[in-house]
């Protein structure tokens, strides 16, 4: 049974680039991520995906599959800390962590996205009694009520923050420690040039440039603790420096050789904090 056809736009486009990454990644033979839900979902989505089978996609799908094997290693740790916890993914477009992740027997994970998408996800994932979807912008400040409190949670924000204005992501930190007592927040954040280097594009190159652009950048822990002072910055990995994860040689060298040089390096980076 095919999930339907499907037609999105912005940043819900990148949704669909994610996914065909992971989807690559899963038939190598020593893949990063080895996301068969991903693979699946490819096949049963009606999408011409020979638009997104290029060069200049296909090769950025080892530090799509590096961000996302690093945010379910944060996940499993914290979830072996506190396997009676709550997860919240938001922005979760059709990413499978709940389902390709080992979860405690006492973990409830909540996924947020926008209502096209989760009528999409809803053909592809079911819910349980531990797993629901909510269909709800993550700007909204209504769909928050829906989760329960009285427990230490994980907020996952993956793919997200970078497209918001920082008011924006502010907003959305603060509404996140109001309503939760304590956890841990992993998000992945570009650095200001990658930015600023969207932005130009949009902004001169649009006809070429499909993609929306990067509006807030991370420079360092410190920005996460200026954006919500509850906040308290843990830990960072630079994702183009976990070369040795990846299988082709030639794009592991690539990645040893730019990771020598700091702008490289920290284009991309994994943030963990506490509150």
């Amino acid at each position: 049974m095919t999930a339907g056809k499907v037609d999105f736009t912005g940043v819900q486009s990148t949704m669909l680039v994610t996914l065909f990454l992971r989807a690559l990644d899963a038939k190598e033979r020593e893949p990063i991520l080895g996301d068969r839900f991903a693979a699946e979902a490819v096949d049963r989505i009606e999408y011409d995906w020979t638009n997104l089978d290029k060069p200049i996609i296909t090769r950025t799908r080892f530090t799509v599959t590096l961000r996302a094997r690093q945010f379910d290693d944060w996940t499993t740790d914290f979830l072996h800390r506190n396997p009676d916890a709550t997860v919240l993914q938001l922005a979760c477009g059709l990413d499978s962590r709940a389902f390709r992740l080992d979860l405690p027997a006492g973990v409830h994970w909540f996924d947020v996205d926008m209502p096209d998408v989760m009528e999409l996800r809803r053909k592809l994932y079911h819910e349980t009694d531990d797993y629901r979807m909510i269909a709800a912008s993550v700007t909204d400040e209504t769909w928050l009520g829906e989760i329960p409190a009285d427990k230490p949670v994980l907020i996952i924000v993956e793919g997200l923050l970078m497209y918001l204005r920082e008011t924006e992501v502010r907003q959305l930190l603060r509404r996140l420690t109001d309503h939760f007592r304590t956890g841990e927040l992993i998000f992945d954040g570009v650095a200001p040039w990658a930015a600023k280097t969207t932005q130009l594009l949009k902004k001169y190159l649009s006809r070429w440039y499909d993609y929306p652009a990067y509006w807030t950048a991370t420079r360092d822990g410190s920005d996460i603790e200026r954006w919500n002072s509850r906040l308290r910055y843990r830990d960072d990995v630079a994702l183009m420096a976990q070369y040795e994860r990846v299988p082709d040689p030639n794009k592991r060298r690539f990645y040893r050789a730019g990771s020598r040089f700091d702008w490289f390096k920290n284009f991309l980076r994994a943030f963990r904090a506490d509150f």
